[in-house]
């Protein structure tokens, strides 16, 4: 097993920590249900806890489409790009090559080097990340792509830095667990709210962490219905 497979393991390790028991849906739906009140300030204070977090203005629970559309490409060099698993180019970025029916895909940023496609460094807190992933899935049997998972791997100055910049954000922690000398555990924070969580957690030996925004109940739902496709003969991709 490579490094950067053994550091994304790791990172979806550290993501099953924030994640809920029952599916949630969409964070969109929340959102849209908080903006039908009536009182300005209701809506103020239930904004933060029905939407779902976002990385740098893009949003768990938006559409394949929507990220693809939109111009929030947050990685260097310049002029990179979204690369999905059902693009072409994948292939060339040691991806896997899936159809437009699949259940689920992810897409990184790229450019175009010298040498044909590359993938490009997500900037985190103003530092490009080591390895990062966005992940899209079908929710409830829906025909669109929804986001559901953003994940980084990142320095360990970076992410001390972010968790210091998350705590002035969202408040302490739901869960920190620091004191972890007896026990052999990764020293992980996590924030959440009603429908999302964010996860920081300090690998072992490098020191480096993995950041990951996840909609709740994303795992559960994800892995129920590939069992359905699979079990009714269709690919689940």
């Amino acid at each position: 097993m490579t490094l950067k497979r053994i550091a994304l393991a790791l990172a979806l390790l550290c993501g099953v920590l924030s994640s809920s028991a029952k599916a949630q849906p969409p964070a969109r739906d929340a959102s849209a249900a908080g903006a039908a009140s009536k009182d300005p300030s209701a809506d103020a204070r239930r904004r933060p806890q029905d939407a779902p977090f976002a990385f740098r203005g893009i949003a768990l629970g938006i559409t394949l489409d929507e990220f693809r559309a939109g111009s929030s490409v947050r990685a260097t060099p310049l002029g990179s790009v979204p690369v999905c698993e059902t693009d072409v180019q994948a292939g060339a970025l040691g991806m896997r090559l899936k159809s437009h029916e699949s259940l689920t895909v992810a897409c990184r940023w790229a450019h175009r080097a010298d040498n044909g496609w590359a993938v490009s460094q997500a900037v985190v807190d103003g530092a490009p990340a080591l390895e990062h992933v966005l992940r899209f899935a079908r929710v409830d049997g829906q025909s669109a792509l929804h986001l559901y998972e953003i994940s980084f791997v990142i320095d360990e100055i970076t992410a001390e830095d972010l968790r210091d910049a998350l705590a002035d954000r969202y408040g302490p922690p739901r869960l920190a667990t620091q004191n972890v000398s007896a026990t052999g555990a990764m020293p992980t924070y996590v924030w959440e709210n009603a429908v999302s969580s964010i996860t920081l957690c300090f690998l072992p030996g490098t020191r480096n962490g993995t950041l990951t925004y996840l909609l709740k109940g994303s795992d559960s739902w994800v892995k129920s219905v590939v069992r359905q496709w699979q079990a009714s003969g269709a690919e689940a991709g």
